[in-house]
């Protein structure tokens, strides 16, 4: 009895060891990948239709800041941090110009981190004074891209603005106290889903023009970064919401109906192909929709949503491809371009927005290691 006590215990501290080693590993690999992506905020580093897509309220930008708000949180180097807040000084804490756009307002989800760790009404005043503008406004608008092609865009019409808003709207609720940010948020999402879910595939169009398209082989076309908007976005909603709200179970529902269709077009490497459904055995490795797809899985684990192994399994599987895709000196690649729809992908090709999916990736497989 008394041998049998000493090995569990021996084997409990081995354990304990291994997964102790395992975070550092990779917490070491997102700060490498972090410290590539700060010291290269230049177009020669991310070519760009639009340079403009570079600028530190961009949503492309916002997307890495993000990611580095998961870094900050787990990472005893200050530098994470106080990267962020330098940069809400420097541009005095404000949004991108377009009172209604979704892209417009993701680096509100950075503010809003910023203010819960320093408590400073400066840093989410802006926030306030746009998501009170939208509220305001009540848009009611047509979400079909061919109805209004321009207008459409003012509501969240297109699947990628799920990630974009709804978190930021949800964090700002749970930061102020005050239901109406989350009911809003809730309203638009419930119609935006309404329109873009395909229920039987369980997965979303990027936007209406889409429905009835086919790829190369007769597969319908459900964008991996879209979807991996979607996703990611659903794992940061259901991080903000209490258990008792009763806007989660439709969050939760929907995140779950997503995360079994995902797993079952997983690529033998770990990947997803940047059209989900294409069969073709060779796709490149996509890593921003692969990155977002782990995260959401690693996170849905940790939670205690997703409890079947092969979720695990999975999670695990995504980030050793994301990792594989880490060059020497920290560059990330094999990143889509900017784009709204599946296309060609390259080992040298990288943006801000995959680092910041790989940095919400690599946070979650931190917090997965330390759970049995």
């Amino acid at each position: 009895m008394v041998k049998s006590a000493a090995i569990a215990i021996l084997l409990c501290l081995f354990a304990s060891h291994a997964q102790a080693a395992q975070r550092q590993d990779i917490l070491r690999l997102m700060e490498r990948v972090a410290d590539w992506e700060l010291a290269h905020p230049d177009t020669a580093s991310h070519p760009l239709k639009h340079p403009d897509e570079l600028k530190p309220l961009s949503w492309v930008v916002g997307t890495f800041y993000t990611g580095l708000t998961a870094l900050a949180d787990r990472s005893a180097d200050l530098r994470y941090a106080d990267a962020i807040f330098t940069l809400g000084e420097r541009v005095n804490w404000q949004l991108e110009p377009r009172p209604f756009a979704a892209d417009d307002t993701e680096v509100a989800q950075n503010w809003i981190w910023a203010f819960n760790r320093k408590r400073d009404p400066r840093m989410i005043a802006a926030v306030r004074k746009r998501f009170d503008s939208i509220i305001a406004a009540n848009l009611s608008g047509s979400l079909k891209m061919n109805d209004e092609p321009e207008g459409c865009f003012r509501r969240w019409c297109w699947c990628d603005a799920l990630f974009m808003g709804p978190p930021g709207w949800a964090a700002l609720s749970r930061a102020t106290r005050d239901p109406r940010y989350q009911a809003h948020a809730d309203k638009e999402y419930r119609a935006t889903t309404a329109l873009l879910f395909d229920r039987e595939l369980r997965l979303f169009y990027r936007d209406s023009s889409y429905f009835g398209k086919r790829g190369t082989n007769g597969e319908k076309i459900f964008w991996s970064r879209g979807n991996g908007w979607v996703y990611g976005g659903l794992a940061r909603i259901l991080t903000v919401l209490p258990p008792d709200s009763p806007s989660r179970p439709f969050y939760q529902d929907l995140f779950v109906k997503m995360s079994a269709k995902l797993i079952s077009v997983q690529k033998r490497d770990g990947s997803w192909a940047t059209s989900l459904l294409d069969p073709s055995p060779r796709t490149p490795p996509e890593t921003s929709g692969t990155g977002f797809f782990t995260y959401g899985l690693a996170w849905g684990v940790h939670a205690g949503i997703l409890k079947a192994p092969a979720y695990r399994r999975a999670a695990e599987r995504g980030w050793s491809l994301l990792a594989k895709s880490v060059n020497p000196d920290g560059k990330l690649g094999w990143v889509q371009e900017i784009n709204s729809e599946p296309g060609a992908v390259g080992p040298d090709h990288t943006q801000p927005y995959g680092v910041g999916a790989f940095l919400l990736a690599g946070s979650a497989m931190m917090d997965l290691a330390a759970k049995h």
